[in-house]
């Protein structure tokens, strides 16, 4: 079972990143969840989803506390809670900056991963180009496709259309893909 936290702040798209996750692995006749997780519910508040992919039932229904893929929407949650608690020496992690990892001060919680399973991708940046908003979910669930490959950019962008019907889920689609497409070169 592939088990998916994402942290970020509220308005960041979280819950949708987590629900259009879990939609990309049904359409490939995968079983799926995702949680959503509030605390104070408003702009900027931290926020965590979790998504579980799994090709048979899944019953578990409580929080996911070991992660095997994180995706960390804002990189300032980094000094303000644990992201990686729980986070396996083999997990994934993909980091919404175009920052280096020294430069957010995280260099020895991510020195245990392997090589390949760390990926910093400029999300916000990306969205920007194509959404002309500051959303990063669909452009990480692009790159989480590309590093982990359990699920396929297909199918991500399936979901995006689903969520998100017309000009902007075409935009969303093409910020996704191009985030598969530069994060598979760097693989």
């Amino acid at each position: 079972m592939l088990q998916v936290r994402i942290h970020g702040r509220g308005g960041q798209g979280v819950v949708s990143a987590a629900e259009m996750l879990s939609v990309s692995a049904f359409l490939e006749g995968k079983h799926a969840q995702a949680v959503p997780s509030f605390g104070s519910e408003r702009m900027g508040a931290p926020v965590v989803a979790f998504c579980r992919i799994d090709d048979k039932e899944i019953r578990l229904r409580e929080p996911v506390l070991e992660p095997n893929a994180l995706i960390v929407q804002d990189p300032t949650l980094f000094q303000a809670i644990d992201v990686f608690n729980g986070l396996p020496d083999d997990g994934y992690l993909l980091i919404n900056t175009g920052r280096d990892i020294a430069e957010l001060g995280i260099e020895k919680a991510v020195a245990r991963l392997p090589e390949g399973h760390v990926c910093a991708v400029p999300a916000t940046e990306i969205a920007m180009k194509y959404v002309k908003r500051p959303l990063p979910n669909a452009v990480l669930l692009g790159a989480l496709s590309a590093i982990t490959g359990v699920i396929k950019i297909e199918s991500v962008e399936e979901a995006i259309k689903s969520k998100f019907p017309g000009k902007i889920g075409e935009a969303n689609i093409a910020a996704a893909r191009a985030a598969y497409e530069s994060t598979s070169t760097k693989s």
